[in-house]
């Protein structure tokens, strides 16, 4: 068994600024991150940019030189790799946890490679990992997938887009602009209110010209081989149907909070408990940061909001061990 001061779940830009944090404060500590290096922007369309400016997205006021204001994922990507390779940063990579428990005042943790022991523990998980089900039949068969990643794949097919939030819309342009034949399937009754500016225009004038069908207060029924199912207004009818990207958005792995004996709220939201001054949640020594603090409301945190989370944990980790002294 491994000893740390600190284990931190989540190679992302938070868990990053965590260990950021944690090597100033001199501590003995380790990130496990189940993927690879910002899993989560690494899985992010290939063209995706950024809704913040470049400088929201700094950790420990490194700068963040990007060619545009908003930068774009593999500008991301190199930066958040130079801030943990340049700071020789504690990292293992693909390397799962799979069980939590907490014995006496220390944290036990297995991994799919080692097992651990610590006295304080940061969860930085994010939410990209468990996306939100359509619950249909046909779902599982191997047009669908819940994530989008180059728009070539998708050329001169018939592709199905369900929701409307950004990912959604940058699928749907970015899908037609290679060629596809684009049909968006919508809850609501129009494109969601949070798409980014410059793009809600593009994608609306996009379906008043015909280039892009849509389907607003729709769902789909089910998924066959050649076709999908579309119910609209209690009325169910038939197109023809070679992909769908149903991209529905994602959620937390509450299961994984429980098991360690986090609280949830018992509304829909599973707000998790926590302190908001020092993000230490009900359970002692476990502290939470990033976007998993807002339970099913991801949209509530992002980089530019949560960063400042891995100061105030690692500031409260040194005051309890001052304390101690």
């Amino acid at each position: 068994m491994i000893h740390k001061e600190l284990i931190i779940i989540g190679g992302g830009p938070i868990g990053i600024a965590c260990g950021l944090e944690a090597k100033k404060q001199g501590l003995d500590y380790l990130i496990l991150e189940k993927g690879t290096l910002v899993n989560s922007l690494f899985n992010y369309p290939v063209n995706m940019q950024f809704f913040s400016s470049s400088e929201k997205l700094e950790i420990d006021n490194i700068p963040f030189i990007s060619k545009e204001a908003k930068p774009k994922r593999n500008e991301a990507l190199e930066y958040y790799r130079r801030i943990v390779t340049g700071n020789q940063l504690h990292i293992n990579l693909f390397e799962k946890v799979e069980e939590v428990e907490k014995k006496d005042d220390r944290f036990y943790i297995t991994s799919s490679k080692n097992t651990y022991s610590s006295k304080y523990l940061v969860v930085a998980t994010g939410f990209y990992d468990l996306p939100n089900l359509l619950n249909v039949p046909g779902e599982d068969k191997d047009k669908v997938s819940h994530y989008y990643n180059d728009p070539h794949y998708y050329a001169m097919q018939k592709l199905a887009v369900v929701g409307a939030s950004n990912s959604a819309v940058d699928a749907a342009l970015e899908c037609y602009r290679k060629g596809a034949e684009v049909t968006m399937i919508v809850r609501g009754p129009g494109i969601g209110e949070r798409v980014k500016y410059w793009v809600k225009p593009d994608m609306e004038n996009r379906i008043k010209e015909g280039s892009i069908k849509a389907y607003f207060n729709a769902e789909i029924e089910a998924i066959k081989d050649k076709t999908i199912l579309i119910r609209q207004e209690g009325k169910t009818f038939e197109i023809e149907n070679d992909y769908v990207l149903a991209l529905t958005g994602y959620r937390p792995n509450f299961s994984f909070l429980r098991n360690m004996g986090i609280q949830l709220s018992d509304d829909e939201k599973y707000y998790p408990q926590y302190d908001e001054k020092t993000m230490e949640t009900n359970v002692k020594g476990l502290y939470l940061a990033g976007v998993i603090c807002g339970g099913m409301d991801t949209h509530l945190w992002f980089i530019e909001n949560s960063r400042i989370h891995a100061r105030m944990i690692l500031d409260h980790i040194a005051s309890v061990e001052k304390e101690k002294v």
